[in-house]
């Protein structure tokens, strides 16, 4: 699963956009580099029933911002993402996806 696949995901589970979710983070005190994983991992499971894995994604969104390290840019494997820049606008703004795939998630 590729990074902004897991980011995809959230969106889906939560009927959040990443950037939406980054603003109720933040609204929670969970922002910058030292942001604690465990807060950020037991708030989205309490109120989404998010995973420990998506929410680390959003952990590492939140203390690194949206560029990801560029190993698997391109590698064409199961963990391929296509550039090290994170979308975090939502699915709706990635080519159609969402209304190919029903919709941008719960709301």
């Amino acid at each position: 699963m590729s990074f902004q696949a897991y980011i995809d995901a959230l969106e889906i589970k939560t009927g959040m956009t990443p950037r939406a979710l980054l603003a109720a983070a933040a609204a929670r005190g969970f922002e910058g580099p030292q942001v604690k994983a465990a807060g950020v991992i037991e708030w989205l499971r309490e109120d989404y029933g998010v995973g420990r894995g998506h929410a680390m994604a959003l952990v590492h969104v939140i203390k690194n911002g949206a560029k990801i390290p560029g190993k698997h840019v391109g590698s064409g494997g199961v963990h391929s993402d296509p550039t090290d820049t994170l979308n975090l606008d939502g699915r709706a703004s990635l080519d159609g996806r969402a209304d190919a795939e029903g919709g941008a998630g719960k709301r």
